[in-house]
């Protein structure tokens, strides 16, 4: 089969590969459907590794390069190992993908983000940007009928969203601002939209994705240079080092600003203003499977939360590095989220 494996930096290729075996205990075998490239993606190529192990085997799943990219991938079941109960063949599913060692400290406290070996399909273990992958049942939760396979394919962009409104303590009947109005922050959006957001404010430098962030519930847009209402919770999401000060500059005395970007140089902040106004800096890494991507799921299933809006390309496999993530170097603020067709087969 064709996979889309990162074999170094700067160094991604669709190879063909054998098929994964059939899914041992507690595993299904899906064939992804849709799968986002994501920025963490872009880094890896550019930069990388980050998170993929290159010279030594993860000590949890005990893999290393060349590793199969995708983790944000909704999919069809059509096969399920011993124990597997809650799937059967033919059941279209969104990946959570995080994978935990469930013994640590920081497993044993549920706050699975922090454990001392995670894991992530697409990072760490094949992900969903091949022909067929095998993932463990407890990351995977049914897409709602008349929830398309795209928008399926976003809860795990949605999730992430989620968890940095419950990370930021957010309350019906605050105000938000949202940093970077990308995916993430689109989702972060609608999110708070959806949860009683008395006002929901979004900074972007591009128009095109401040018109965006208003048809999808903004109250007010503002580029980066303009002032910009105190708000409650202040999400920063656009990776931009840079951003973090408008974040913290927007957030009121006592505000809360959450930091989701994955950020490639390190930042200055005037720190009087954090202490002077007793504000809160917090960071967010992904999302919990069964709350924050349960969350985002449902949010999905009631139509809290429009995600094919986001969806500004539709690739097949062998498109994905240069149509893609190629792309998403060359020109980001042309692109916002590109989805991949792994399979002939799919859809």
């Amino acid at each position: 089969m064709l996979a889309l494996r990162w074999h170094g930096r700067g160094d991604i290729r669709l190879d063909e590969i054998e098929e994964p075996p059939a899914p041992g205990p507690g595993e299904v075998q899906l064939r992804p459907l849709w799968c986002g490239i994501c920025g963490t993606d872009v880094e890896e190529y550019r930069s990388g590794p980050h998170f993929i192990p290159s010279e030594e085997p993860h000590p949890l799943t005990g893999r290393s390069a060349p590793i199969t990219l995708g983790h944000e991938f909704s999919g069809e079941i059509v096969d399920v190992g011993p124990g597997v109960e809650r799937f059967r063949a033919g059941d279209r599913v969104a990946a959570d993908t995080m994978i935990f060692c469930g013994e640590c400290y920081w497993c044993r406290r549920h706050q699975v983000t922090l454990c001392e070996r995670l894991a992530a399909l697409g990072l760490m273990a094949d992900g969903g940007l091949a022909s067929l992958c095998n993932a463990p049942e407890h990351t995977l939760l049914a897409v709602p009928q008349g929830v398309p396979d795209e928008a399926g394919a976003l809860a795990e962009t949605l999730a992430v969203a989620v968890r940095a409104l419950r990370r930021g303590r957010f309350a019906m009947g605050e105000s938000v601002a949202v940093v970077g109005a990308g995916a993430v922050g689109l989702m972060a959006l609608q999110a708070a939209v959806a949860g009683g957001a008395s006002r929901v404010s979004v900074v972007e430098p591009l128009s095109g994705r401040r018109r965006l962030a208003t048809s999808l519930g903004a109250d007010e847009t503002y580029a980066p240079e303009e002032a910009v209402p105190p708000a409650d919770v202040v999400v920063e999401c656009s990776g931009n080092a840079g951003a973090v000060r408008t974040a913290v500059g927007t957030a009121r005395k006592g505000g809360r600003v959450v930091l989701v970007g994955v950020y490639g140089r390190p930042g200055t902040l005037d720190f009087l203003d954090v202490v002077g106004a007793e504000k809160e800096i917090i960071g967010s890494l992904s999302h919990v499977y069964d709350e924050d991507f349960a969350a985002a799921v449902s949010l999905l299933g009631r139509g809290g939360v429009r995600a094919e809006p986001l969806v500004s390309d539709r690739l097949p496999l062998n498109r994905a590095l240069d149509d893609g993530i190629l792309a998403l170097m060359r020109e980001p603020e042309e692109h916002l989220k590109i989805l991949i067709r792994p399979s002939t087969e799919s859809g």
